[in-house]
């Protein structure tokens, strides 16, 4: 039998930390200490080649459960639909009003925080609603 791995989600993305922040923000993740012997990611940076400072972020659930987000600069923007994207779940065991209640506060709290709303997909019979998200640089993720 297989063993269960953990895994990494990994972002593209233009300003990596940037990002990470706001992640760290949506999720209530933090960001890891720096490696030993720097006081800070920042001072870390700094003894990179040029061309690889402020390239990679990462952040993580501080309760070690969820997996590790990782962030890292590519040269080209983003230009169509992710394959893959994040569900955020706020609105669990949740129907009806009370759902759309908490998916709106949700929304509005990311909204602040420079995410984008892109459309609510109400219930359907099969799934329940969902609001479709896109982060601040354009990854979509769900309100779920």
């Amino acid at each position: 039998m297989a063993s269960v791995k953990q895994v990494q989600v990994t972002f593209d993305c233009a300003k990596p930390e940037r990002v990470a922040r706001f992640w760290c923000e949506v999720l209530g993740y933090v960001v890891p200490p720096p490696p030993a012997g720097f006081a800070s990611w920042a001072d870390f940076d700094r003894t990179l080649p040029a061309e690889d400072q402020g390239s990679a972020f990462a952040c993580v659930d501080p309760s070690g459960v969820g997996p590790r987000l990782f962030f890292q600069r590519v040269p080209e923007g983003k230009v169509v639909k992710n394959r893959v994207h994040l569900d955020v779940r706020v609105g669990t065991g949740l129907v009806g009003e009370e759902r759309l209640a908490a998916l709106e506060a949700e929304c509005t709290r990311l909204v602040a925080l420079g995410a984008g709303r892109v459309r609510l997909l109400r219930a359907d019979g099969v799934n329940e609603s969902c609001l479709v998200m896109q982060d601040i640089e354009g990854n979509e993720f769900c309100l779920d």
